[in-house]
């Protein structure tokens, strides 16, 4: 047995200087699909290290929240607290003691790989727990609190109407 065994570690060591493609390595990954492996692993050594560890299968919106809220203390973000004197001011003119945390835009693109991810790996959609209102709920506090802490409101940006199809609308609406 140990003869095989060396005969193909030394002909798959052959092989990787072919020029030939080789068909068991996958393309490289995405940008996008590297970080949504790398976020789906994160949680996943999140889950195991709770006391007691948490199965995926049994993972809630609870721990999802708690798992964005301990992110937070790996945050870049300043958040000036109600009490700061820089509070509501985009660009403060000095330091002061707020803490870091997670940029909203940061922590909504993460809830999003990871609601993917979850599918992707065998979950189904209907108990995602990436998925749930209250996660929305919070993404939506965080981005609103931000957005008072720096005193710059948060506007949805609009869909790009069909410029024929506004047309159509508006001119229908003079013919009334």
């Amino acid at each position: 047995m140990s003869g095989s065994k060396g005969k193909d570690i030394a002909e798959g060591s052959s092989t990787a200087g072919d020029n030939a493609p080789d068909q068991q390595n996958p393309p490289p990954l995405s940008r996008y699909e590297s970080q949504k492996r790398r976020d789906w692993n994160t949680f996943g050594q999140y889950l195991r290290n709770q006391r007691p560890p948490v199965a995926l299968s049994q993972c809630n919106a609870n721990q999802v929240l708690d798992f964005l809220r301990y992110l937070d203390q790996f945050g870049k973000t300043k958040v000036h607290l109600q009490g700061c004197v820089f509070f509501g001011q985009p660009e403060p003119p000095g330091p002061c003691t707020c803490p870091l945390k997670q940029a909203w835009g940061s922590l909504d693109a993460l809830i999003g790989r990871l609601r993917a991810a979850y599918e992707e790996n065998g979950g189904l959609p209907e108990t995602n727990p990436f998925a749930s209102g209250a996660i929305r709920v919070y993404l939506r506090e965080v981005r609103d609190s931000q957005a008072k802490a720096r005193g710059i409101p948060y506007k949805k940006k609009k869909k790009k109407r069909n410029p024929t199809k506004a047309n159509d609308e508006s001119s229908s609406f003079h013919m009334q």
